[in-house]
């Protein structure tokens, strides 16, 4: 008999999607279950849900990766799922540079791919995925024919999956340093370094988003990592913008860009912290038409939810406190433990406090190839208001 895992799935949160088993729901286990191994997984109440890769030294003991019980779990299977994911990408258009497979949303749970231009960048976060990385790889390049593959394991969510943290080539080596184009700008990404696996290429529908705002406005973008928010101000017409970032990396990579674009004359940029940048321009009395906030996650786990709203609250209303009546204020949060509603509740409450009323112009999230999967609430992530502040 094949090793079995028997849950309690009461809520029917997994029958109706969900892929994750936490350790207290599973009752008991039947065979020889391998850490890594894949299992038949079976509701105590109410029969069969699928197969599963197992890790017994996680709190997510199990990852359903199937509903069929019989199911190989092979190269071919890899391939119909990166397969269907990427049929599914090219169907939503701009394929160019995208993401490929989003763990989860697409049936894969641990396996993020993303390609920029003919190279693809490989994260495998869950020790069964992380097991099957050659089959994984060889479905990827029948699929794609990519120039090159590169793994970017350094997520530390791997070491609650017992798993090293790791870089490098998968095959033959090759410049990481890139050119993507973003919304008819050019930039320069690396995929060896930076934030995320290179580039964040999930805010480009929310960059577009700059396009109603920036006409001869001043135009203040913080945490600009490699100039996102404030190359689409420039190329919407800003009259100026000053990017910054506490990244002297990402600073430099701003101002290439910038160049790459001709748009070096009205983009500066300059390494500073955030927090006591807006602190002191409030003190002095500074004041831009647009402020950007756009912070990496302050929230990597609901326990961090208390100190990170004080952090998105502070910045918010030391942001609302530099804009003059009429300004707007772009607000982004990509921390999935920040719901959509304590995000605007948060928003709301620094608006109250800076004695400020606010009216939505935009709400925007991840764009179609980072999908949101209605029964994994993890999966909706990216949330960006466009704001004017009264």
């Amino acid at each position: 008999m094949r090793p079995r895992l028997y849950i309690d799935d009461t809520r029917q949160r997994i029958r109706s999607g969900h892929p994750w088993i936490y350790d207290n729901q599973v009752l008991r286990s039947e065979g020889n279950v391998e850490p890594g191994g894949i299992v038949q997984v079976f509701d105590v109440k109410k029969g069969p849900l699928g197969q599963a890769y197992f890790n017994p030294k996680s709190k997510l003991r199990a990852r359903l990766i199937t509903k069929d019980l019989d199911e190989p779990i092979d190269t071919a299977f890899f391939q119909r799922k990166i397969e269907a994911a990427w049929n599914f990408r090219r169907r939503m258009g701009n394929t160019a540079s995208c993401r490929v497979v989003f763990g989860e949303a697409d049936g894969l749970p641990g396996l993020v791919v993303d390609k920029f231009t003919d190279v693809l960048v490989l994260q495998t976060m869950a020790l069964g995925m992380d097991q099957r990385k050659a089959q994984i790889v060889e479905a990827l390049q029948a699929v794609l024919q990519p120039r090159g593959i590169y793994e970017r394991n350094d997520a530390p969510v791997r070491e609650k999956e017992g798993l090293e943290l790791r870089t490098g080539f998968i095959g033959e080596a090759f410049d990481t340093v890139l050119e993507i184009e973003e919304n008819g700008l050019k930039l320069q990404v690396d995929v060896a370094v930076g934030q995320k696996i290179g580039h964040f290429l999930d805010q480009r529908l929310n960059h577009a988003a700059m396009t109603r705002i920036s006409h001869q406005a001043h135009v203040l973008d913080c945490f600009t990592h490699t100039g996102g928010f404030a190359l689409h101000a420039a190329k919407y017409g800003a009259k100026d913008v000053l990017g910054l970032d506490i990244s002297e990396d990402a600073v430099a990579a701003a101002r290439g860009n910038a160049e790459r674009n001709g748009l070096q004359a009205r983009c500066r940029f300059r390494a500073a912290n955030v927090f006591d940048f807006l602190a002191e321009a409030d003190r002095r009395g500074d004041r831009w038409d647009v402020i950007v906030l756009d912070p990496p996650s302050f929230a990597k786990s609901r326990g961090a939810m208390e100190g990170a709203t004080r952090g998105y609250k502070e910045i918010n209303l030391r942001a609302m406190k530099c804009l003059p009546p009429g300004g707007f204020l772009v607000t982004c949060s990509c921390s999935q433990h920040m719901t959509p509603d304590l995000f605007r509740a948060m928003v709301a409450s620094a608006a109250r406090d800076a004695y400020r009323e606010v009216r939505e112009v935009y709400y925007g999230t991840q764009p179609p190839d980072h999908p949101y999967h209605w029964a994994i609430p993890e999966t909706l992530y990216l949330k960006c208001l466009v704001l004017q502040v009264l």
